[in-house]
């Protein structure tokens, strides 16, 4: 049976990746630090993807077993026989599994394995094979290097399916409980892999990924955190609950429209294609089944207003195709009017526009000029 090493048995590794490997006939290994989850995963030997929606049905995933990722000397056996191998740990935590994959690596080297080692990266983050490639490389020894140009893939994907966060006295029951939605489509860089490209169902090639990264953060993210920031406003808790209020609905797809428009110009996607994409969505953003949060959608406002994420972003691709962004930015309004207590990340940009004003956010957290265009529209909607 083929090999692969999932790095991460959280919401996208067990709900999204765990399921595309198991029936493309792989063996899986899950390395995380969660100990209840690895423990359960090597107790029971199988977890039941739970799909939610109008067409519910589940799916058991078997031929499993889970390493706690503090086992740094197992993580790296278990890369040598590895036919391929899956990140889906948060930005954040990429740092952490690099020296992970240099191990393995040189364990390959010493037992002159000579076949490639593909990662595909499943994170939300641009250029993320080049970020992850220097934090690899980094920690090699550097005799190491000719070996890895030959054989490691680094392989950049968009992750489009929603695996919402799952309650917690579900998760105390269940440690391994998923539920998902039933789009299940995995697009890659088909330039990321060294030699053959694995069959693996779900998972499309793109010569130009980097086109669908973009379309991911400033259509799927960007309309999903407008819909999530305006539903705040108006006390909702659901997603789905705040796509059913006309006015929201209204901006969000004309949000989704002024995105639309620039992707289209900068991308040449087809135009009808886009538009039933941008409907598909939305038709998902309202899986009722899901009980997806606003909370959930919204969290580290501050992260989501960077320069370059889903609403900055935004914005300044429609302006860079002469298109104003005005829903975008009544979305990055109700974004720095995010203010739930529960949300660290929320709380100290409340703080820090209470202490230091609105253009102090714009130019350091957005890091927009705050007199500038996109500036104006966002503080003409906080009035």
């Amino acid at each position: 049976m083929k090999k692969a090493v999932q790095f991460g048995a959280g919401n996208i590794g067990r709900g999204f990746i765990g399921q595309l490997l198991f029936q493309s006939g792989y063996e899986t290994t899950f390395i995380d630090v969660n100990d209840e989850v690895v423990s359960a995963i090597n107790q029971k030997g199988f977890y039941t993807i739970n799909i939610v929606g109008k067409r519910p049905s589940s799916i058991n995933v078997q031929n499993i077993r889970a390493i706690n990722a503090r086992d740094t000397k197992a993580v790296a056996l278990e890369l040598v026989s590895a036919d391929i191998a899956v990140t889906a740990v948060g930005n954040s935590v990429l740092e952490k599994i690099a020296p992970l994959i240099a191990d393995g690596l040189a364990e390959r080297k010493k037992k002159n394995v000579e076949k490639p080692l593909n990662i595909i990266i499943c994170e939300n983050l641009l250029g993320a094979s080049n970020v992850f490639r220097k934090l690899v490389l980094e920690s090699f020894d550097k005799t190491l290097w000719d070996y890895a140009k030959r054989n490691l893939g680094l392989v950049e994907s968009v992750v489009s399916r929603m695996v919402p966060v799952v309650p917690q006295d579900i998760s105390e029951k269940d440690p391994l409980y998923i539920a998902v939605e039933e789009y299940c489509t995995l697009p890659v860089d088909r330039k990321g892999f060294i030699r053959e490209i694995p069959d693996i169902k779900g998972m499309v090639s793109y010569e130009d990924i980097a086109a669908y990264e973009e379309r991911k953060i400033y259509t799927h993210n960007a309309g999903h955190s407008i819909c999530a920031y305006l539903g705040y406003q108006k006390g909702y808790k659901f997603i789905w609950e705040a796509l059913e209020d006309k006015e929201i609905y209204s901006v969000v797809t004309e949000a989704l429209r002024e995105t639309g428009e620039a992707l289209i110009k900068k991308h040449g996607f087809n135009s009808q294609k886009h538009y039933e994409h941008v409907d598909d969505l939305l038709y998902r953003f309202a899986n009722k089944a899901l009980g997806d949060t606003i909370c959930r959608v919204g969290r580290d406002p501050i992260r989501k207003l960077g320069q370059n994420d889903r609403l900055i972003g935004s914005a300044k691709l429609a302006l860079e195709y002469n298109i104003e962004p005005i829903s975008i930015c009544k979305g990055i309004a109700a974004a720095l009017k995010y203010d739930y207590s529960q949300d660290s990340s929320a709380c100290q940009l409340s703080n820090s526009i209470k202490q230091k004003g609105i253009d102090w956010i714009l130019k350091n957290i957005c890091k927009i000029d705050s007199q500038g265009k996109i500036a104006k529209l966002v503080k003409g909607g906080l009035i």
